[in-house]
């Protein structure tokens, strides 16, 4: 939908005609969190002749956008989704590069005379700076801006990639990987910052679906192309790689990328000046875009998203769902090697199924997830709530559990290396829809922290395949692969009673915890 096609009639009060209680469309954090969302006209609301609807004639824009140019919410649609694909390239990096570094460790330890258990100990801990790297993204987004950001956070993780490419010593690439992981993930840890910024409420999971298609796929195409590298250049070349990757993205931001922050509170602060000032910060620091934000509410704002209950408790259930993620994806190879023979260009081979899984749950994901939104919006008279997401793990759930059952009873009875593909793949389409389902739920529970909200889930995400990848191998060699494998399973399946009792209670426990009270969204 192109953003300027809206009707430009101005902005008026809606009315509930049940409770005859009147409530400012712009002021939606009240709206959201206490009562969920009105999205359609056929709320019986009054007064929706000059609320801006969609170009449906029937959809009302949430947020309402302002009259002026600058207004994210006016840009074109061009302009939008060029930034949503730099952002999403972007949010594509850290876990590529991660992934790299799980395959280069082979070559690595013979090199360096050391056991491939302690050159994984750069691999650790680049996983764990992931998440880490995240709150502080958005915490620094809250008082600097979106752009700067972005900007210098990715002008360090291209410096580091280089660094990584050129370390002669075990020492230096474990440095490097670390700080890469810091501060390549500025993408990932405060990707819905951008896309609350620019898309209405309607737009949304479309859009987190894109983004985080990049950031199911990138774990999988680090081992597929380094398999590939390595089997005939040096390990460093792989890194090479994941530099000029890094090196676009930069070139992308610095070329394409505003600042994405407006000020609804303050409509005649302009969010972008001079581009080399707006880029590096200085033009938001001067015209106090955010504020009245210091620098103590910024570091805060994490705090008091994860004090919230629904947020604490989606990313309990993604850390007990995508832990088994990074777990698979960086030991997998081991289980390989030795059971079907398989050599550097076989196992990369190997990779094309995640990412063909990944592309499959990409793209159902595109319209399951409006489809479950529109189909309770006409049930529920034009009223939605955000605990809807949430509906989509009745379809992830099974392909998840049953992806990972067949995959340990494929790798302990030897089966043909096709049905351990299909196990794995399983497993990945479904992942890929819990992502957008947990990341559109957070987004419509708190939109005012959607930054936060990212940061955390992301941070769940990452903390579990940091504890996984400690003792997968050992587990699977003490139990078998199809015992260590069904506990998991186990896992995912017990898992899933967090998002149905949010489904149930998630409104009740977002009222009670009241709204986030943020200076600025």
């Amino acid at each position: 939908m192109d953003p300027n096609s809206h009707e430009k009639t101005g902005v008026t009060d809606l009315q509930p005609t049940s409770s005859h209680v009147t409530v400012d469309i712009e002021e939606e954090p009240a709206l959201h969190d206490q009562q969920g969302y009105i999205i359609d006209t056929e709320s019986g609301l009054r007064g929706l002749n000059n609320a801006k609807l969609a170009k449906d004639g029937h959809t009302i824009l949430i947020p309402q956008p302002s009259e002026n140019p600058e207004d994210p919410l006016n840009w074109s649609s061009l302009k939008k989704h060029l930034i949503l694909l730099i952002i999403s390239w972007t949010a594509l990096l850290p876990d590529y590069g991660s992934a790299t570094g799980a395959v280069t460790l082979l070559p690595q330890a013979a090199i360096w005379n050391m056991t491939e258990d302690t050159v994984n100990h750069s691999q650790v801990g680049n996983l764990f700076m992931l998440g880490a790297g995240g709150v502080f993204v958005v915490a620094l987004s809250a008082y600097f801006g979106r752009l700067p950001v972005l900007f210098w956070f990715l002008v360090v993780a291209t410096a580091t990639a280089a660094w990584c490419a050129a370390a002669t010593t075990f020492e230096s690439f474990m440095a490097a990987r670390i700080l890469n992981g810091f501060f390549s993930t500025v993408a990932q840890g405060g990707g819905l910052m951008f896309i609350n910024d620019m898309f209405f409420f309607h737009e949304r999971a479309r859009k987190i679906n894109i983004w985080v298609g990049f950031i199911i796929l990138s774990p999988y195409l680090g081992p597929l192309f380094t398999a590939f590298i390595i089997s005939t250049q040096e390990w460093n070349v792989a890194f090479w790689l994941f530099f000029a990757m890094c090196v676009l993205a930069l070139v992308l931001c610095v070329l394409f990328v505003p600042e994405t922050y407006y000020n609804r509170q303050h409509h005649g602060v302009p969010s972008n000046g001079s581009r080399i000032l707006t880029l590096i910060g200085v033009h938001q620091r001067r015209v106090n875009l955010l504020k009245p934000n210091t620098l103590v509410d910024a570091v805060l704002r994490p705090v008091k998203v994860l004090g919230k209950m629904p947020i604490f408790l989606i990313s309990v259930y993604y850390f007990l769902t995508f832990a088994w993620v990074v777990g698979i994806n960086t030991t997998l190879s081991i289980f390989l090697t030795p059971l079907y023979d398989f050599g550097p260009k076989q196992i990369g081979f190997f990779y094309f199924t995640p990412v063909v899984a990944a592309l499959l749950g990409e793209l159902t994901g595109h319209w399951v997830h409006d489809l479950i939104a529109r189909y309770y919006i006409h049930k529920h008279h034009g009223h939605f709530e955000p605990e809807v997401r949430l509906q989509a793990i009745f379809i992830s759930t099974p392909f998840m559990v049953a992806g990972v059952v067949l995959l340990g009873f494929a790798l302990e009875n030897a089966y043909h290396y096709m049905i351990t593909s299909l196990g794995w793949g399983l497993y990945v389409f479904g992942v890929m829809i819990t992502t957008v389902a947990v990341n559109a739920y957070g987004l419509d529970s708190y939109p005012e922290g959607s930054g936060e909200v990212a940061a955390w889930i992301n941070m769940a995400r990452t903390t579990g395949g940091f504890i996984v990848s400690y003792f997968q191998v050992d587990w699977a060699d003490a139990m078998g692969p199809k015992n260590s494998f069904g506990v998991q399973a186990g896992i995912l399946a017990g898992a899933s009673i967090i998002p149905v009792c949010l489904m149930i209670w998630g409104k009740t426990l977002r009222e009670r915890g009241g709204p986030l009270g943020f200076k600025t969204t």
